[in-house]
């Protein structure tokens, strides 16, 4: 197996918010301690699914600083620090890593459309020589679907290979297997991770790293079955049942607004509410649809 500097089952984790619309701090915790002792490697929030560009750099900071003032061990922790503005994602990162936390996910700026990769370089690059830490480790975040900016398998090449050290995987998360692929295949040792659940297993089996996952909120138990076993002819049975049963959660997940619906069933998971609460321009999952969900969840394996 291919030594990857990061791999494992991470959480795309979900933010819990009070009912001003603020982070609820002890429910995250909750959530962060729920999610290791379940199963996962370490969580990676203030992602997409934890709705981090909704919220601002203080926020952020103290989300992170929540975490690890509660006990979360530093090195399990892979907070999104990248950012439109290149001295904010500077800030971020300097943070993460003044909290022990060496491992982030970066965002390439994600406003303009259409830029180089001369031009994404130039930004990733500036990032990396102003926080100047030989600790950091940078998990690239590829999801054109949302960002609206592509990284391109030559870019993340380049990158490798003027910071070898610190650029050493990527959260692929736009759904493209072949793309997946010719990353494991052109860069060996670099730790390509899925952003989509009914992926990891198909990843793992050619090399891939493992994953950073929604639905990792709600079956991570499930995820680091398949990461622990799929090598192990023995447990493929196990294995695929355990890929069956993530998959129908994501496409539970994903039958409505995908976010908001993570978050209401979290709630469902837990028996609490509060979960179902979203900050705009999200908007929670509408008593209708919720009631639906709560039948549709109860059937899941």
């Amino acid at each position: 197996m291919t030594d990857h500097k990061i791999a494992g089952v991470f959480s795309a984790a979900a933010t819990p918010l009070n009912a001003d619309g603020s982070p609820d701090m002890n429910l995250f915790v909750d959530h962060c301690r729920r999610l290791l002792d379940g199963g996962c490697h370490g969580v990676a929030l203030l992602g997409t699914t934890g709705e981090a560009n909704s919220f601002s750099s203080s926020e952020r900071r103290a989300i992170l600083e929540a975490a690890v003032e509660a006990g979360i061990a530093a090195d399990r922790l892979l907070p999104g620090t990248g950012v439109s503005a290149i001295s904010e994602t500077v800030e971020l990162t300097r943070h993460a890593l003044s909290l022990g936390v060496t491992k982030v996910v970066m965002l390439p700026p994600f406003y303009y459309k259409g830029v180089s990769d001369d031009g994404l370089f130039a930004a990733y690059a500036e990032v990396l020589e102003r926080v100047a830490d030989h600790r950091l480790r940078v998990v690239l975040y590829h999801i054109p679907q949302v960002s609206g900016v592509p990284l391109s398998i030559s870019l993340i090449g380049r990158l490798i290979e003027a910071f070898p050290d610190t650029v050493v995987g990527i959260k692929e998360s736009s759904g493209d297997f072949n793309n997946m692929q010719a990353l494991v295949e052109a860069y060996p040792g670099f730790s390509v991770l899925a952003g989509a659940d009914p992926l990891l297993l198909p990843l793992l089996k050619i090399g891939g790293a493992g994953c950073i996952t929604a639905t990792s909120n709600l079956v991570a138990d499930s995820l680091r079955t398949v990461y622990d076993k799929v090598h192990d002819a023995t447990h493929s049975g196990e294995v695929e049942q355990a890929q069956l049963r993530i998959n129908a959660y994501r496409t539970l997940s994903n039958s409505y607004v995908q976010i908001p619906t993570i978050k209401a069933m979290i709630g469902l998971k837990t028996g609490n509410a509060a979960w179902r609460r979203t900050r705009p321009p999200l908007m929670p999952v509408g008593d209708a649809d919720h009631a639906a969900l709560s039948d549709a969840y109860a059937k899941l394996p």
